[in-house]
């Protein structure tokens, strides 16, 4: 299912937040193009759900309300998009109404889990209550955030709703790109005599980190993927650091390259493949060929034994074990005289190559790939 607002999301807003003419209607950027592809093209039931406050009262005459109404119905289903069901509440925000957004009245015809699926369904709208409306539908939100700040006031507890996004955008062929691609992810829990891993990553997430290896510089390095790699990343590490650092650097390495081989899954319209990157006095250049075949090439001395409190002899180590689970084949050479900028620079450049290689094109998702395999 998809709910979907109508004011801000399907049609621009006016200023008086009211579309009650037609000289006020103007329908959102792209909205018919990629609206249309989701309706044909997608598995989704398409219905609006609308607050229009206090319609049918002197300020918000139905009058004037039903005729532009109509016409955004009809122009939709002209370009082939049916809205299933149509929800309009009425009510004001001091009424507190249960039909109002993001109260689910009118909505509990969907709670029948035999015929709908409201955990893998989404919310679109441009204001907070639309995402509220998906934490109490038991959904997710698509939020359209030309400005956050709207709805906040019909907010009254303080609710954790960012946890509820699964995506923020002003561009309806983002919203087409987010449904039809889905966001890779894997979770990965490994444990050893050694060591105790749980990875959590979302190849198409925006840079969020949250890394506890037990050794603050490697901590350090892994933010640098999800930061430049616009990818979201979760590493929580339980290792035998009294003994040596050896096995939490190494295990983390393949638990990692775990994590990529799975959320990359079927690998259709991924880019697949190098990336050279400055930083200050060094310069690093990585490539990457996620082809199904594990092999490493390293190319960088490090002078001192340790940076911060990891071994400088286990750099190639988390590499070439990220290599051999993620079936990858890796090529990094590095060059330049400060040891930290070196390898910092090896791991951002690392961090790019990955953004650019699990990259999809949704309008050629094809095997990239003569072998017809990956």
């Amino acid at each position: 299912m998809l709910f979907i607002d109508r004011d801000g999301t399907l049609v621009l807003e006016p200023e008086d937040y009211q579309v009650d003419s037609f000289q006020k209607l103007k329908f959102y950027p792209q909205v018919f193009t990629y609206l249309s592809k989701i309706a044909k093209e997608l598995d989704y039931e398409l219905v609006m759900v609308t607050n229009q406050d206090g319609l049918g009262t002197k300020s918000h005459p139905e009058e004037n309300f039903w005729p532009v109404q109509n016409f955004i119905i009809e122009t939709f289903e002209s370009e082939g998009i049916k809205f299933e069901d149509i929800f309009i509440d009425k009510t004001f925000t001091k009424d507190n109404a249960p039909t109002r957004k993001p109260n689910i009245g009118l909505l509990t015809r969907y709670f029948d889990k035999d015929s709908y699926d409201l955990e893998n369904s989404f919310v679109i709208g441009d204001r907070i209550t639309d995402v509220k409306l998906a934490k109490n539908l038991g959904s997710k939100a698509i939020f359209i955030n030309n400005d956050e700040s709207l709805g906040a006031d019909e907010i009254l507890e303080n609710d954790d709703l960012e946890n509820v996004i699964a995506l923020k955008t002003t561009s309806w062929k983002a919203i087409y790109e987010f449904l039809k691609l889905k966001n890779r992810t894997s979770e990965i829990i490994r444990n050893t005599n050694e060591t105790k891993i749980k990875i959590k990553l979302n190849l198409d997430g925006t840079g969020k980190s949250n890394i506890d290896t037990g050794i603050p510089f490697f901590d350090h390095m892994l933010d640098q993927i999800a930061k430049h790699g616009q990818m979201d990343l979760e590493i929580k590490v339980e290792g035998d650091l009294e003994v040596d650092e050896h096995h939490t650097i190494e295990d983390t390495g393949i638990a990692l390259g775990e994590a990529f081989y799975q959320a990359l899954g079927n690998k259709l319209g991924i880019e697949r493949y190098a990336f050279v990157l400055p930083m200050d006095d060094c310069l690093a250049q990585v490539a990457l060929d996620f082809g199904g075949r594990n092999w490493m090439v390293w190319d960088a001395e490090f002078k001192r034994e340790m940076i911060g409190k990891m071994p400088t002899e286990m750099f190639f180590h988390f590499f070439k074990s990220f290599s051999d689970s993620a079936k990858a084949n890796l090529n990094i050479k590095a060059e330049g005289d400060n040891e930290h900028h070196k390898i910092e620079s090896i791991f951002k450049a690392f961090a790019k190559c990955l953004k650019s290689a699990v990259k999809r094109d949704s309008d050629k998702m094809i095997l990239p790939s003569t072998k017809g395999m990956l």
